[in-house]
C-alpha cells in the first residue's frame, strides 16, 4: 500500500504481475529438477512466497488504481468489484489448475501460470496511469491507529465468512453503500450474517442450514467494501494505499486464523457449536 502511494498504483500492479510470472517460472524449474527432491521442493516454496508478494502488490495496487480512475466517491463500488473478480478468479482458478495439472503435469501448470501473468501484464501496460498523490505520508503506526477499528470489525465478521451468496449480493446492491453510508450498510450486513449463522447452528434439516449459509454469505458480502469506505476516509489521499493495504490485512489475518481455530472447535465440540460461536463473534 505504501509503495502504491509513493510510486503510483499502475507501477505496483505491473511489478506484482511480474512476481506472479516469476512464481510460474519457479514452478517450471521445480518440475525440471524433480530428480533432486529437496531442490524441487525449495523452488516450489520460493514460488509460493513470490506469488504471495506479487498477488499482494497487484491486489492492493489494482484497487487503488480503480479508485484513482473513477474517483473517491465510487470507492465502495471499486472495492465490491475487486472482491467479485478476486473470488471469481479463485473459483475458476482451482478447477482449471487441477485440469491443466492433469493434462500436462507441473510443466503444463507452470506454463499456464506464466502465460496468464504475461497476458495480465500486456493488459495492464496500455492502461492510463494514475499519478501518485503528493503530500507527506503518515507513519504506518498513525495509519494503523486510524484504520484498526474498521479492520477489527472486518476481522470479526470474517469468522462467519460464506461464499455462496457473496458475489450475488454485491451484484444486486452495488450502490447501497453510496446511498446509505458505509457504517449503516455494515450494521445491516452484520445483522443478516448473524441470523444466517444462528440458522446454520440450530438447523435440524438440510434446507434450514442452506438458508443459513446463504444469509451468512449475503450478509458478509458488503462488509468489506462498506467498512473499507469508512477506513479510507480516515486518511488523506496520499495515504489511501497504505490504509487499504492495512485494512485488507485484517481480512487475510482473520481468514488465516479462522481455519485452524474453526477446525479445533469442530473437533472438540461439533459443527453446530462452531456456527453459534461464530455468530457470537460477529455480534
Amino acid at each position: 500500500g505504501r509503495y502504491a502511494d509513493a510510486f503510483g498504483p499502475k507501477s505496483i500492479v505491473v511489478v506484482g504481475l511480474c512476481g506472479c510470472f516469476l512464481s510460474g517460472l519457479s514452478y517450471l524449474l521445480a518440475a525440471a529438477t524433480g530428480h533432486w527432491p529437496l531442490v524441487s521442493l525449495a523452488l516450489l516454496c520460493l514460488g509460493r512466497v513470490i506469488l504471495g508478494i506479487g498477488q499482494s502488490l497487484a491486489g492492493t495496487g489494482s484497487t487503488l488504481w480503480g479508485v484513482g480512475v473513477v474517483g473517491a466517491p465510487h470507492i465502495g463500488r471499486v472495492l465490491s468489484w475487486n472482491g467479485i473478480v478476486t473470488y471469481g478468479a479463485m473459483a475458476l482458478g482451482a478447477p482449471l489448475g487441477v485440469a491443466f495439472y492433469a493434462l500436462g503435469g507441473l510443466y503444463g501448470l507452470s506454463i499456464t501460470i506464466m502465460a496468464v501473468a504475461l497476458l495480465a501484464i500486456l493488459f495492464a501496460l496500455p492502461r492510463p496511469k494514475v499519478k501518485a498523490s503528493k503530500g507527506k505520508p503518515l507513519p504506518f503506526r498513525a495509519v494503523l491507529g486510524r484504520v484498526w477499528p474498521y479492520g477489527m470489525a472486518l476481522a470479526l465478521a470474517t469468522t462467519g465468512f460464506g461464499v455462496i451468496a457473496f458475489v450475488g449480493a454485491r451484484l444486486l446492491f452495488p450502490n447501497g453503500i453510496n446511498r446509505l453510508g458505509g457504517l449503516n450498510v455494515a450494521m445491516i450486513c452484520f445483522a443478516i450474517e448473524i441470523v444466517g449463522l444462528l440458522l446454520t447452528g440450530i438447523a435440524m434439516v438440510p434446507w434450514v442450514a442452506k438458508v443459513g449459509v446463504f444469509l451468512a454469505g449475503a450478509g458478509f458480502s458488503l462488509v468489506f467494501p462498506a467498512l473499507g469506505v469508512e477506513a479510507v476516509k480516515q486518511v488523506e489521499e496520499q495515504n489511501q494505499g497504505t490504509a487499504l493495504g492495512t485494512y485488507s490485512a485484517f481480512l487475510d489475518l482473520a481468514l488465516g486464523l479462522t481455519g485452524p481455530l474453526a477446525g479445533w472447535v469442530a473437533g472438540f465440540y461439533d459443527l453446530a457449536t462452531l456456527y453459534l460461536l461464530a455468530a457470537i463473534v460477529v455480534v
